[in-house]
């Protein structure tokens, strides 16, 4: 595989130190150094976490808002009608509508990074499920993403509010940035993000909840985190 990797991956792979794990700053002191492709790569953090993807009590999801947001214009659809579509429009939402909508999806429209709808568009919404759910995309009461007030929703979603949810095997991911953020506000977004996961913790959890964290920018190795990154949060 490795004779594949361009050679900026492996200029970025020699500022790894194999084996080790990083403090959260000297990670984002690394991520800093490697080589910059022609693009602002976004930093993500990815957890892998100790419980059972399968059983319903087990699921892990919510949502962050970062202080100093993600770095990319994030396309909102809201699906609404009457004052509720109307204060969405108001907003910025990219695109604002029920049915029609609605319909738009089912013939493959998938152009955007967040929905949310009001409780009685769920009905409907619900038919494109299938579309919707296996991009992360289904709105969602527990993460704000179902609800009357349209207008605050979209902005904090444009505000940098990252939804996260359990994939099939354990993890967990998302952005905390642009690889341009000064470390500073790169440390401040991590911490947050890891405070949130921290609490979505589910009741059913046994033993050690989050087993390895690690943080990479898109096209670039990951380094992963030592553990007192996430153990201290969940003191």
């Amino acid at each position: 595989m490795s004779k594949h990797r361009s050679k900026r991956y492996k200029k970025a792979v020699a500022l790894v130190q194999a084996g080790k794990s990083y403090s959260l700053t000297d990670a984002i002191s690394t991520v800093k150094e490697f080589p910059a492709p022609k693009f602002t790569p976004t930093v993500t953090l990815s957890f892998h976490l100790g419980v059972d993807p399968r059983k319903s009590d087990q699921m892990v999801r919510g949502s962050v808002s970062l202080p100093h947001g993600t770095g990319r214009n994030v396309r909102v659809v809201v699906f609404a009608q009457g004052a509720a579509a109307e204060a969405a429009i108001a907003a910025g939402a990219e695109f604002v509508g029920y049915e029609d909508l609605i319909k738009r999806v089912q013939e493959g429209f998938t152009d955007f990074d967040s929905a949310i709808a009001t409780p009685d568009a769920m009905t409907e919404v619900r038919k494109i499920a299938r579309v919707l759910g296996p991009r992360g995309l289904m709105p969602n009461p527990k993460t704000g993403t179902v609800t009357d007030d349209t207008a605050k929703a979209v902005r904090e979603v444009k505000a940098g509010r990252v939804d996260f949810k359990l994939d099939k095997n354990g993890n967990v991911s998302g952005s905390i940035g642009k690889s341009s953020f000064e470390p500073a506000q790169l440390e401040e977004n991590a911490r947050a993000f890891v405070d949130s996961v921290v609490r979505a913790k589910p009741a059913s959890a046994k033993g050690n909840y989050i087993q390895a964290v690690t943080l990479a920018a898109s096209m670039l190795p990951g380094i992963p985190l030592e553990a007192a990154t996430y153990t201290k949060a969940s003191a």
